[in-house]
């Protein structure tokens, strides 16, 4: 099963990286896959972010590259991640969009490095 320790090591790399974002801040699932060093793989991010093993990572700062939060497989999952967002200061414009030069989040180089 080789393919399933990858993926865990994947989504494990995904989890810290994940971790280091702060409250009040947002990245993509684009962004991730790209900083992780696997730019084609922001569907095994949004995967990751769906199978949390804790509350220690804040999944909710994770949206998708048009500045939106993306509807996974739980039909409430959207608005709790909004909730979040909002009550951390992250604000949604008229049509649901997060301005990400605003309020995205860019890690350290030797954060990324470390991944």
């Amino acid at each position: 099963m080789a393919g399933a320790a990858a993926k865990t090591s994947f989504y494990e790399t995904a989890w810290a990286l994940v971790r280091q974002v702060p409250p009040g801040a947002v990245v993509t699932y684009g962004q991730v896959a790209t900083w992780l060093g696997s730019p084609r793989a922001a569907r095994a991010v949004g995967y990751a972010m769906f199978n949390i093993p804790d509350d220690s990572i804040p999944w909710h700062r994770v949206i998708n590259s048009q500045g939106r939060i993306s509807v996974g497989g739980q039909l409430h999952r959207p608005d709790l991640q909004r909730l979040l967002l909002e009550e951390e200061g992250v604000v949604f414009g008229e049509r649901g969009v997060v301005d990400l030069r605003r309020f995205g989040w860019r890690p350290p180089v030797k954060l990324v490095a470390s991944f």
